[in-house]
């Protein structure tokens, strides 16, 4: 009984001593090195296996090394995916996994995967294709972009020259080979506006004033699709520059509600330029407000204030603010009687420029109202004795 009994043990010893190895030998693992683009280690990474007979994954990190490694790995066919912050990097669709240890070798280097991406390497007939019609579509888009740089460098410099029509014929050139630019379009808007203003014929200005407002606002909407698509840092910019342009054509073209309207867009758009956004505002109605209308010259003098917060050393602004102060004045026999702080406004622009184009037309006024000159901003000019 006892020597049975030792013989059953010594056969399940046995067994179980045999079926360890057999074991070991049913799994596989699998290790690698993780390098990023610029061929250095790329620590902290997921290597990602999954299963593609039963779906299980298993999730592997790199160490500061880019190194990975596990046993215990069952054999299979498994799409293996490199990832970092949940961002996928890299895949391969299948790869078998053996007991062979050479199948569990599986390296990343992403400078070399790169750089086989763009001969073609490793690519399916599909896949290659793809690659060759975007290399070609990116060729295609740098040699278009080359051509209207060329276009519309000439453009400006004719539009600085006063040469519209031949900078127009330019830009209508620029247009045939991409009509999607919005440069090109507020560029027309520039041209137009600035040739209407050599025009003798009132119908032909108007003609081209319109046509340039129509180009701003071209200019304008595709401008605002781009940005809707992912805004560059400096799109409100360019835009606040569209409207402010568009603007001034409107304000030529008598158009004054729409150019009040569209300097407010501009300088909420781009308030560090505000200032010269109110300026403009400001002169628009000081030069529309010929009848001398109340509210139209308070909407200016609001205008300037806004243009001084903005620049405090923004001489015209204070002239201007000035003169719209003196339209509101009253007289007292030959003595003109001028709402308060119109004394100021023109102290302050001969402070800023005591010999600027403006200066002797200031002191006339602060002569005829009695006010004296100072040579500071609330300190009177001191009598020599």
């Amino acid at each position: 009984m006892t020597r049975y009994l030792m013989v059953v043990l010594l056969a399940v010893a046995s067994a179980v001593t045999a079926a360890s190895p057999a074991f070991a030998q049913d799994m596989a693992q699998v290790k690698g090195v993780c390098k990023d683009r610029d061929g250095k280690p790329l620590a902290g990474a997921t290597v990602q296996l999954q299963n593609l007979d039963d779906g299980r994954k298993y999730d592997l990190k790199t160490n500061k090394h880019g190194e990975y490694f596990s046993l215990g790995i069952e054999p299979g066919n498994y799409k293996i995916t490199l990832l970092q912050d949940g961002k996928e990097l890299f895949h391969e669709d299948k790869r078998a996994i053996t007991r062979d240890e050479a199948t569990g070798n599986v390296d990343f280097d992403l400078q070399k995967e790169q750089q086989n991406a763009e001969k073609g390497i490793g690519l399916t007939p599909e896949q290659k294709k793809q690659m060759e019609e975007a290399q070609a579509q990116q060729q295609k888009e740098v040699t278009t972009v080359k051509t209207l740089n060329d276009k519309l460098a000439m453009a400006s410099q004719l539009i600085k020259s006063g040469d519209y029509d031949t900078a127009l014929t330019t830009l209508n050139e620029a247009n045939q080979v991409d009509p999607n630019r919005d440069v090109i379009w507020a560029l027309l808007g520039d041209a137009y506006s600035g040739s209407a203003l050599k025009q003798t014929d009132p119908a032909e200005k108007t003609k081209r004033l319109e046509q340039g407002i129509a180009d701003y606002q071209k200019a304008i909407d595709i401008k605002k699709q781009s940005m809707a698509a992912g805004a560059k840092p400096d799109a409100n910019v360019q835009l606040a520059g569209m409207y402010n342009n568009m603007a001034r054509a409107q304000a030529e073209d008598g158009k004054v509600d729409d150019a009040v309207a569209n300097y407010n867009q501009a300088a909420q758009l781009n308030p560090p330029s505000a200032g010269s956004y109110y300026f403009n505002l400001g002169a628009t109605l000081t030069n529309a407000n010929k009848s001398n209308d109340t509210k139209m010259r308070q909407a200016a003098i609001d205008a300037f204030d806004k243009a001084i917060a903005a620049d405090p050393n923004r001489a015209d602004a204070y002239y201007y603010k000035g003169t719209n102060l003196v339209g509101g004045a009253t007289l007292q026999g030959d003595k003109m009687i001028a709402p308060e702080g119109t004394a100021e406004a023109f102290n302050k622009y001969l402070e800023l420029q005591p010999t600027g184009p403006h200066a002797e037309d200031a002191k006339a006024i602060l002569a005829s109202m009695g006010a004296p000159v100072e040579n500071s901003y609330g300190k009177k000019k001191t009598s020599k004795k």
